[in-house]
């Protein structure tokens, strides 16, 4: 439970960096700050790119298009679940931006651990764990 933890708060961290409602994110900053930090803001949008290919390519290799689109469907129909039963209000435009981050979080973070869950759900190993046994 902790590898999927940890993996979850770098996708949130990554997610949440990018852009979130507050002011403190990089597209407001790159946009602010793009004729003075110009090469700042390409070091920062290279690293940031960097994260989500990791993030997106590992979740495609593993989950695929298909369990991308399920798991976040999953996360969607739960939302609508807390809201159907009067726990979540969808009123605040900040809540609903700080809910699809959580969301798309959880997608990246469950795409990036998804062998390390399945391995214990199931109880099989992938062929790369077994490769590194040896």
């Amino acid at each position: 439970m902790v590898d999927f933890a940890l993996r979850w708060v770098f996708a949130f961290v990554l997610v949440v960096a990018t852009y979130n409602p507050t002011q403190w994110n990089y597209t407001r900053w790159a946009l602010n700050n793009y004729a003075e930090q110009t090469a700042l803001v390409v070091f920062l949008g290279l690293v940031l790119a960097i994260g989500y290919i990791i993030y997106i390519r590992a979740t495609l290799r593993s989950i695929g298009p298909f369990g991308m689109l399920l798991v976040a469907a999953l996360f969607g129909s739960l939302i609508w679940v807390l809201f159907d039963f009067g726990l979540l209000s969808l009123e605040n435009r900040n809540a609903q931006v700080w809910l699809g981050l959580f969301a798309l979080s959880l997608v990246l973070g469950v795409g990036l651990s998804w062998s390390i869950i399945r391995r214990r759900l199931s109880g099989q190993v992938d062929m790369d764990d077994i490769d590194e046994e040896q």
